[in-house]
């Protein structure tokens, strides 16, 4: 092994080390001139937080509004489906109505015919013999075909 070289390899970048600690380089004017803005970390890390915050508000927000219209969906539903049976049931009360202001004139018609008497029944039933009678049918002519007049001519 050659231990010379390493020796003389860790003395140099010993005695390099040592110059840079002792004598560093410094910059005094900077290498590119010109305007350049700052940027100012403390407000853009506030501004990020409050956009976090905003945008996590906004999100429940759309969340609620979604689950706020599926319940006034489902309440509509619910509405339509009771206006629709309500509906057939007053089709159904006019149709009972109507039979029952029906049944209650042929009550009174019944009614008054008992208290004036006029349908009376029969005491005794009589037996009549069959009589055969025969009908003779007589023979129309036979009629034309009408004759449709034309109007205006």
């Amino acid at each position: 092994m050659n231990t010379a070289r390493v020796r003389t390899a860790e003395a140099y970048a010993y005695r390099y080390q040592q110059l840079y600690n002792s004598n560093p380089v410094r910059q005094k004017a900077a290498i590119i001139e010109g305007y350049f803005q700052q940027e100012d970390l403390v407000k853009a890390m506030a501004i990020r937080k409050v956009n976090a915050t905003l945008c996590g508000l906004l999100g429940l927000l759309v969340i609620a509004a979604f689950v706020s219209y599926y319940f006034a969906m489902s309440s509509e539903l619910t509405l339509n489906t009771l206006s629709r049976q309500i509906t057939t049931l007053n089709d159904e009360n006019a149709e009972l109505q109507n039979n029952l202001d029906r049944l209650k004139s042929f009550n009174n018609v019944d009614t008054k015919m008992i208290q004036q008497n006029l349908l009376q029944k029969a005491d005794k039933v009589m037996e009549v013999p069959a009589v055969k009678s025969v009908v003779s049918v007589e023979k129309q002519p036979a009629k034309s075909a009408a004759f449709n007049w034309l109007i205006g001519y």
